[in-house]
């Protein structure tokens, strides 16, 4: 068994950073701290534990630049998209701290009965809390786990996808540089083995999972064999499609579609009309009216993309997030042309290419349409 991670820079394919795992000695050691760390936060008062937050996001906007570029090298989005993430995460800090008074507070239950009684429920927090988080938005998604588990009082194990350590390190730098006790908020680098371990562990009383449906089985199976009843939470990858409607505004439903596809470096597609287009969320039906006009005006929007190095602010379209998702996406593509009869609108040779050069990694034909 493998006894550390290395991450792999998507656009140069070098190593960025080695991260140790832990022994299941050390593994028990660090939950069991973030155990007796959970019964002193507890008793912190609210508006002490909110002050805290408060510091946290006056402290990552300290540090942005940094932590953009730091996860731009990580996932190989353009540098620009790295920074819209964090300034988004600080609105959602924003407004998360904007509600945590009252949804903390105790809800009282009126006397409909008149009997003299006092009715309400008390938050209590769960205890340790694993957040399992993944690496295509790590600061957007770990913000909404993280941040509602430290105000209510739990203590949080992060435990980040492998391809995005230094944003979870960062992260938890952030909220120490803050003022936030030890032991806390940890980051564990784990394999698979020892992170089912910690599910399973009995000082774990929560687990929250963003990721893969097959990632999502796996942990509720984990949660399921554990001793006693743990609380999980699950949010996974899906394809649901997005659907253009005849009454739609086709220049802004374009700009934000191929936009998206952009942030995330998604590059297989295919159009139908009234049928189906592939997107970061699989597919996207255009209805027979708009579909002439609506893949026109994609293919030409699509077109201005620039290809990359992501760390060049130029730069519209990274690299995938390895070679095997690079892979994949060409047998798709390859699959498409077989099956369906696609044929490419959009090819490499018709994007620009800035600073950096087009690696073998992001020169992908990237749109294809199919028709019936």
């Amino acid at each position: 068994m493998s006894t550390s991670q290395t991450t792999i820079i998507p656009h140069s394919q070098l190593p960025l950073v080695t991260r140790e795992y832990p022994s299941e000695a050390e593994l028990s050691e660090c939950i069991f701290r973030a155990y007796a760390a959970q019964k002193m936060w507890k008793k912190v008062p609210l508006r002490d534990r909110l002050a805290i937050a408060h510091k946290f996001a006056d402290v990552f906007l300290s540090q942005i630049s940094v932590i953009s570029s730091e996860l731009s090298q990580q996932i190989g989005r353009p540098i620009t998209y790295c920074q819209g993430e964090c300034k988004t995460m600080l609105k959602r800090t924003d407004y998360l701290l904007s509600i945590a008074q009252s949804s903390l507070e105790d809800q009282v239950i009126p006397d409909y009965d008149n009997s003299g009684s006092r009715r309400y429920i008390q938050r209590i927090p769960h205890g340790v809390i694993l957040a399992i988080t993944p690496w295509n938005y790590p600061y957007l998604v770990t913000i909404n786990t993280v941040l509602p588990a430290l105000v209510a009082g739990n203590t949080v194990l992060l435990k980040p996808s492998p391809q995005t350590p230094l944003a979870a390190e960062s992260f938890a730098k952030c909220w120490v540089d803050a003022g936030l006790p030890q032991h806390v908020l940890q980051v564990l680098h784990l394999p698979p083995l020892l992170t089912e371990k910690a599910i399973q562990d009995s000082h774990v009383n929560f687990v929250i999972f963003t990721g893969s449906v097959l990632g999502g089985k796996a942990v509720d199976t984990a949660v399921a064999n554990a001793k006693g009843f743990k609380g999980v939470a699950l949010e996974l990858g899906g394809k649901d499609p997005a659907y253009v409607r005849d009454d739609a505004d086709i220049d802004f439903t374009v700009t934000e579609l191929v936009d998206g596809l952009a942030r995330i470096s998604i590059r297989v597609k295919a159009v139908v009309p009234s049928r189906c287009l592939q997107r970061a969320f699989q597919r996207i039906y255009v209805h027979e009216s708009k579909y002439e006009e609506f893949v026109q005006k994609f293919v030409d929007l699509a077109k201005t993309y620039k290809l990359g190095d992501p760390a060049v602010p130029e730069t519209t379209l990274g690299p995938v997030i390895s070679l095997s998702a690079a892979s994949r996406i060409r047998k798709q593509i390859a699959d498409a042309g077989q099956l369906f009869g696609s044929f490419f609108l959009v090819k490499s040779k018709h994007l620009t290419v800035v600073a950096g050069g087009a690696r073998e990694l992001i020169s992908s034909d990237l749109f294809s349409v199919a028709k019936e």
